[in-house]
């Protein structure tokens, strides 16, 4: 109980812990780590791969920039870009990048400095009324209002470093001052837009900033909203798919019904009939269909040079023109790795909103986080410690696939994004302490067995023991047990005949089989007693079938003799034989001695009568004598009853029996001999010399060799002479040990 209730109570210790982080009383930073990484991990496998062909970035690549020269490029090369990208049929041109200053010609300047030094007036005057058709940001301007356009610029939310600069579009919807605190938008402390001649000419704008990359770097989110003075302003993505719909963007807002702590009043919004799940800070989860290049990519140097190779890529596309050189630094990390163009990430979040495939985190997130922490963490802490390794394993790998089936389930189907790190570490953690406790614990009792019982009982028994030490113990007790003894015969004289080395290496390879086959019964060696083997069964590991393991383990001892005597004649050793005597019945188990010296042994009557059994082999011709009861709780045996007797030291008369084998394994012969015996014990407990003498004789003269009929015909050769007297009851009486 001890043991369960420190399993148990470390397992919630540690469910509680986990809910500490769920509910937000503190952070462990590891946890999201672990999450993150599964989130990325579920956006690799489950991406849909294949090429959009409905969005084309085009892209200032390297190749761009050796031909076209180092980046900003003039606004008329630009002009010429987006000219050519509409006359191939382009839906819409989104610029993932600013134009916040002026494109001014260095060569006018020269010029109009040298003609005011010269005091050529006349040329003044006509570079002045040539001037405008020099404003590059002008064709510029002119050029992104022959088609939808899409500028870019970005908020500051530095309030230290932020300013205003260039002209901000039309936000998509303002709200009041008065919902400023339960609006949770990324809140713009300044600006840096474009021209306002640009701004005037496009047709919308969006932001292109990022704040909120995780502190990993990774792009998870993209915030399509961005609050600046009490209104929301569109990201590029969501400004291009509005400008490519033709629609404007709708805030779904809560009902004021449904306003409670820190819930927030804008949960969504809606573009052209399609619903955008948005979470408290106007972000959408970036649904990447691929690694780099789901989308085709034409370089921004054949669209100005008009060598596009196949232009039909462009009609009717959604152009996106953004910086893939590694040195203009708008390279971003995504779950598909570190090297992803800022472009593309525009690009898998305006797909998103073309097909309706954003991912959200619905409201319950929280409260089914808790629910699995306290479902998995209850369920762990409480069954696991009372199953065994195997099944504790079985129901781990089952709870671990359930979770991820299910967690998979909502992420494909429902497209809910639900958190899998916490319920992981919930399952895993409550198994791994179970485990490494169960180890402690098991590595601990094995000890604590192997001092008690390790020098009595085999290894196994040990280890099964330990698994419940609550159960063993070595105080002393009152059981039902069977105890065996087992002697060698003569061994005085074998012993006389052998010097001190040859007759200690005998003795080693006779107790070594012999103590084996005990403990591979599952019985309990108590002691050598020189040449004698004592061993008990049903403690301290209990067994209900003890005496039927004590009886075959008898049997066995008996079958090694030969391979034994073969092996002694190597060694020119004497063959040995051997005596055996098993009783079943009560007696005192436990440890027992002196304050010097100690044993886990067996004492009582019933451990006497087991030594005088062994005694009586010698008296009756046999190798192998079990009493009565022995014989009533292994049934399974043949016997042959021998007599009924008294021994020394004990009044009440028991019948003594040989095992002869298993039922199915004694010969036909056997058994129709241990019936005739039962016969002509019955006709000599009678006193009816004749027939019992006629069934022994026929024994006899089947068995020539066997003492035990010779034995039964002496005696009834004595009672011809020497009648019993009145009240016999057949039993014989043994006055020596």
């Amino acid at each position: 109980m001890k043991r369960y209730l420190i399993r148990a109570g470390a397992g919630l210790l540690l469910t509680l812990f986990l809910l500490g982080h769920v509910a937000g009383s503190f952070t462990v930073p590891f946890i999201d780590e672990v999450e993150n990484l599964l989130y990325d991990t579920r956006v690799r496998l489950t991406a849909p791969r294949g090429l959009d062909d409905r969005i084309v970035i085009i892209a200032v690549d390297e190749a761009s920039v050796q031909e076209q020269g180092y980046w900003p490029w003039q606004r008329t090369k630009l002009a010429r870009l987006v000219r050519n990208l509409f006359d191939h049929g382009v839906a819409v041109v989104g610029w993932d990048m600013v134009f916040a200053e002026r494109d001014e010609s260095a060569d006018v300047f020269r010029l109009e400095n040298l003609a005011a030094e010269a005091g050529d007036h006349a040329f003044l005057q006509r570079l002045e009324e040539f001037e405008p058709q020099l404003d590059r940001d002008a064709i510029f301007a002119e050029a992104l209002a022959s088609g939808p356009s899409v500028l870019g610029f970005f908020f500051d939310t530095n309030e230290q470093t932020a300013y205003e600069t260039g002209e901000l579009p039309l936000p998509a919807f303002d709200f009041h001052e008065s919902m400023a605190e339960i609006i949770f938008l990324p809140r713009g402390a300044g600006f840096t837009s474009n021209r306002p001649e640009l701004t005037g000419a496009a047709y919308s704008a969006g932001f292109i900033n990022n704040p909120l990359i995780d502190e990993d770097g990774i792009i998870r989110r993209a915030p399509l909203l961005h609050e600046y003075d009490f209104s929301a302003y569109e990201s590029l993505s969501l400004a291009v798919a509005a400008t490519y719909f033709n629609e404007i963007t709708l805030p779904i807002f809560v009902d004021e019904s449904r306003f409670m702590g820190d819930y927030p009043p804008l949960e969504g919004l809606e573009l052209a009939g399609r619903p955008i799940p948005i979470d408290p800070q106007g972000a959408v989860l970036v649904p990447y269909r691929g690694p780099r290049g789901s989308f085709p990519y034409i370089s921004a140097s054949d669209v100005i040079e008009d060598r596009v190779e196949d232009p039909a890529v462009l009609d009717g596309a959604i152009a996106l023109i953004g910086a893939t050189a590694p040195g203009l630094q708008d390279i971003r990390s995504t779950p598909f790795g570190s090297v992803y163009p800022g472009v593309e990430v525009h690009a898998n979040v305006i797909s998103g909103i073309l097909d309706g495939t954003f991912r959200w985190e619905p409201a319950y997130t929280a409260a089914a986080e808790m629910i699995a922490v306290i479902a998995f963490g209850i369920l762990g802490s409480l069954a696991l410690p009372i199953l065994s390794p195997i099944i504790a394993s079985l129901g781990f790998a089952a709870l671990l696939i359930s979770a991820l089936a299910v967690n998979l389930y909502v992420w494909s189907i429902e497209m809910h994004v639900l958190p899998l790190a916490i319920t992981l570490m919930t399952i895993i953690g409550i198994y791994a302490l179970n485990m490494v406790f169960g180890y402690l614990f098991e590595t601990r009792s094995r000890s604590h067995m192997d001092s008690l019982f390790g020098q009595y009982v085999p290894p196994d028994l040990v280890k099964d023991m330990s698994r419940d030490p609550e159960h063993y113990t070595l105080e002393s007790e009152k059981l039902e047990l069977s105890v065996l003894f087992s002697d060698i015969r003569g061994f005085t004289s074998i012993s006389e005949g052998l010097d001190a080395g040859d007759l200690s290496e005998l003795i080693n390879q006779y107790l070594t089989p012999m103590t084996r086959i005990v403990h591979e019964s599952k019985g309990t060696i108590d002691k050598y007693i020189g040449d004698a083997v004592m061993a008990f069964w049903g403690a301290p590991l209990r067994d209900s079938h003890h005496a039927a393991r004590a009886v075959a383990a008898g049997m066995e001892m008996l079958a090694a003799l030969p391979h034994l005597n073969k092996a002694f004649k190597e060694h020119n050793w004497p063959e040995v034989a051997i005596g055996i005597g098993i009783n079943t019945g009560t007696m005192s188990v436990g440890n027992m001695g002196s304050e010097f010296r100690r044993a886990y042994t067996v004492l009582g009557d019933s451990v006497n009568l087991g030594s005088r059994l062994e005694g009586l082999t010698k008296a009756y011709g046999v190798s192998f004598i079990v009493s009565e009861t022995t014989a009533l709780q292994a049934p399974e045996f043949i016997y042959r009853e021998l007599d009924c007797v008294r021994v020394k030291g004990k009044a009440e008369p028991v019948t003594i029996y040989e095992p002869l084998g298993l039922r199915d394994q004694v010969p036909g012969r056997l058994v129709e001999d241990a019936k005739l015996m039962r016969n002509a014990l019955r006709l000599y407990r009678e006193r009816n010399w004749d027939a019992a003498e006629s069934v022994l004789q026929e024994l006899q003269s089947a068995n020539p060799g066997f003492y035990l009929y010779a034995l039964y015909l002496q005696r009834i050769a004595h009672f011809r002479e020497h009648p019993p007297e009145e009240g016999w009851d057949g039993v014989f009486t043994h006055e020596t040990k």
